[in-house]
Order: structure tokens, then sequence, then C-alpha cells
């Protein structure tokens, strides 16, 4: 999707799925022939959260940039009561303000389980918001909530989910907004049965419609497992999406799209049943254009290897997957999925996420597609210096012109501590990726995460995730850079 969208997906369920159970162009936009490699600034504590969490235990999950300087945060905390609850910090013309509990979200939360998955902001000030709460039956529903000119309105449940959602059990992963007031958001519910369903729902012109079983998902997800895991929406009433369910055999990938308003019908994705011997996902979407989009995840091959593939939407049409090209060499331990993908216009885009090496060391990797052609993944350089504990990947990419992309991570480093990395694409080329800078006086107890990044224009973008304090807490962060 276009840089200030972001999209991300929740980790836990990608990792569930995992294993088994988580206008068009033609040639590059001129601007990225002068786009210079932006300078990330020091990081600092999400303002106000800690005060709001007195449970000791916040998380970030997604970062969305209207433009330069003006992005939103969310997430959740514990409060005093351990009560987990939903959070959401604005950046007004480069300055983060205090983060607060999302409007309305605790009359929802009845039951003291929130949750902020993803944020989505078409322009400063217009930004959609979606998560989960527990009711006051313990019963896990989604929400919506959305920015207007500047204003927060209330969060709502989403319309029509509680009737799908007999069992109880909703989820809100992905949300994405092409336009100010025109955007959707995609997850799960639980049908009374016990079986997991996919739904989508759409925002226009303002107004949030009625949630809907994601057509054709029905007659595919044999096995009662579905979920949607990403969306983006390349034109106002023109998305694409994609997730899992569960077929026969294994878990399979699915793509949908949305086209003049209208959701079509859910396919699996084409080419994977000749990849797949097992289980496979789609993590991320991202469009470029309407009907011009890319997904990408990860399957199990004939040899019960994990491999990375991605596979391109050409004006409305969706191609045969692919492994991703170089990947094979690379992925020696046989581990390797695409976790972001991002896309600037049609046929440009660039993806990433992780393999496990000949020494069954978890690295990262990256790719670009260039022309509609994706060229050769490659080591994020400089992430093997850092990566010295042999744990790392790839959590968000955001790319704002063809060319020129931001990147954020993880790593484990010589003394077995998780932290957090940012690596910038410029003209083409990947940079040198860095511990977030300032990061390190934060996350003295050595367990830090980049979750989201959003880049509204080329060398601004930001970054958030996750560190965690001296007193073992969990707190939230943001970087900028510009």
């Amino acid at each position: 999707m276009r840089g200030h969208r972001a999209v991300m997906v929740v980790a836990g369920a990608a990792a569930a799925v995992w294993c088994g159970a988580p206008q068009a162009v033609t040639a590059a936009p001129a601007a990225s022939a002068v786009a210079q490699a932006g300078t990330w600034g020091m990081a600092i504590s999400v303002p106000g959260l800690q005060a709001l969490s007195q449970g000791g235990r916040a998380e970030l999950n997604s970062v969305s940039c209207g433009s330069a300087g003006n992005c939103v945060a969310v997430g959740r905390y514990s409060d005093g009561s351990l009560r987990d609850q939903a959070f959401l910090a604005g950046e007004r013309n480069g300055r983060w303000r205090r983060a607060m509990e999302v409007p309305g979200s605790e009359i929802l939360n009845a039951g003291g389980s929130a949750n902020v998955s993803s944020v989505s902001c078409a322009t400063a000030g217009n930004c959609a918001v979606g998560g989960t709460y527990q009711d006051s039956a313990r019963n896990w529903q989604g929400f919506v909530v959305s920015k207007t000119d500047g204003t927060w309105g209330q969060a709502i449940e989403v319309p029509g989910l509680g009737t799908l959602n007999k069992g109880g059990n909703a989820r809100i992963y992905s949300v994405s907004c092409a336009t100010a007031g025109n955007c959707a958001a995609v997850g799960r519910y639980d049908d009374g049965s016990g079986r997991f369903q996919a739904f989508a729902v759409s925002q226009t012109n303002g107004t949030w419609g009625n949630a809907i079983k994601i057509p054709g998902s029905g007659i595919l997800n044999t096995g009662g497992f579905a979920e949607v895991y990403s969306v983006s929406c390349g034109a106002a009433g023109n998305c694409a999406a994609g997730g899992t369910y569960a077929g026969s055999p294994g878990f399979q990938p699915f793509v949908v799209s949305k086209t003049d308003g209208t959701w079509g019908r859910a396919i699996e994705v084409p080419g994977t049943g000749a990849l797949n011997a097992g289980d496979a996902s789609v993590f991320s979407v991202s469009c470029g254009a309407a009907g011009n989009c890319a997904a990408g995840g990860g399957y199990t091959d004939s040899a019960g290897r994990f491999q990375a593939f991605v596979v391109s939407q050409t004006n409305g049409t969706w191609g045969q997957a692919i492994e991703i090209p170089g990947t094979g060499a690379l992925n020696a331990g046989g581990l390797a999925r695409v976790t972001s993908v991002s896309c600037t216009a049609a046929g440009y885009c660039a993806a990433g996420g992780t393999y496990r090496d000949r020494a069954h060391h978890a690295q990262a990797f990256a790719v670009s597609k260039t022309n509609g052609t994706w060229g050769q993944a490659i080591k994020v350089p400089g992430s093997g210096i850092l990566n010295a504990g042999g744990d790392a990947s790839i959590s968000s990419v955001s790319c704002a012109t063809a060319g020129n992309c931001a990147a954020g991570g993880f790593y484990h480093d010589s003394a077995g501590h998780n932290q957090a990395f940012v690596v910038g694409q410029a003209n083409g080329t990947w940079g040198r990726a860095i511990e977030v800078p300032g990061l390190a006086t934060l996350n003295t107890a050595g367990n830090a995460r980049v979750s989201s990044v959003s880049c509204p224009s080329a060398g601004n973008c930001a970054a958030g995730g996750t560190y965690q304090d001296s007193a073992g807490h969990l707190q939230a962060f943001v970087v900028n850079q510009t």
C-alpha cells in the first residue's frame, strides 16, 4: 500500500497459522531520482503512556502518517487494575502529543481487555482505527473509530459484526483508508459453531456499513478456520485483502478484491497449489493503485521447509504466486516468510521478512519489485553484524515513492537481548541497518522491536514499537526520520 497507509499483521495470529494451528505508471516516478535518505532521530517513550500504563505493560502495534510529521500510533496498555485498555497517540507538525485512551472504548470494554491492532491515515487529521475489546459477557468484539478533520469520534462496535459473531470471538487485524472517510477493515469472527470465518467492513463517505462474511470464503473454509490478516485500498472502493483458511490439505492462502465498492469472491492464491504441500498464508497485502496490488506470505514445500512467496495483481487480475527470487539460496535452514509488503505505484513494491541460514540463524531480508518484476532478495545490509545472536526479521516495510522506503524489525544481539533496527532505501538501494537511535538508553532490559513503519514522503517516516525498561515493564516508543 502507499507509504502512509500502514498495514500490519497481528504477530500472534500470524505465528499461530505459521505453525499450522499466525495512478498506474510504466516508469519510476521522477521523485525517486532525487530522493535522499532521511536521518533517524532519537527514539522517545510515547508521551503520557507510562502514566496510563500503571500495570506495567504497554505495546505499540501500528503507526500511520497522513503527511510528514502528522502521524498516529496505536496499541494497548495495562491500567492500575491490570485491565488492558486501547490507546492512541498523535503527532502534529512533528511533535508527539500525549497518549490517551481511545474515546468511547472504556464503555465498550466492560470485560477489561482491549487492543488497537491497526491505524490508517489517508491525510493529516483523517484516520481510521480498528481493534478488539471484551464485552460484559467476556466475549471478544471488534470496534472502529475515526478521526475527521483532526477530531476523534467515539469508538463503536463494528456494525453488523455482533450478528455474525455468535461465538463471541472476533478480531480486527488490519485497516486501510484510500481517502478521508473511505476505508476498509478486516478480521475474523466465530460463527457460533466454533468455526472462525473471515469478514470485511467498509466505510463510505465517513459512515461505516455492516460487516459481511467475505464472499466465497465459506466454500473455501471447509476446515472452519479462516482469518483475513491484511487489507489495502488503492482507491476509494477499490481494495484487496488476504489471509488463510483451513482447506484440504492444511491451511491455504487466499486473496479477495473489492471493485467499485463491491467485494468479489475470495480465491485460493493462484499457483500456491503447486507450491504448498502443507500450510500457507498471506500475511501482507498492498495496493499501489486500484487493481494493482501485491501480496506476500509463506508456504510449506514438499520437503517440509517453509518458503516465502509473493503474488501480484495487475489490472484487476491476480497472477501466479512465485517463490521470492533469491530466497532459495538464502533460506538454507528452511524457514522463510514475507511479513510486510508496500507498493507505491503499479509494478513498484518492496517486501521484507525473515529466513533461516545454513547455521539455522534467522536473518532479515528485503526485496524490491521494479516495473512489474521482482528482483533478488538480499540479506538486509548491516543486519548480520547487529544480529550476533541469530534471530532477526523485518516486521514492517513502507514505501513513499518507488525505490524510496524504510523498514524496521528486530535482532538478537551478542548478549542475547532483543534490539530494534531501522533501515532505509534510497533511489532503489538499501542502506545499512542501524539500531534505533536512543533506544539503548530506554531498553535497559533488552527486549525491543519495531512493530510498524510509515513513510508519507521519501526520507520522512515514523516508526514505533516496544521496549522493556529496567523495572521489567514493557513500554512503547516512537521515532521519526526527517
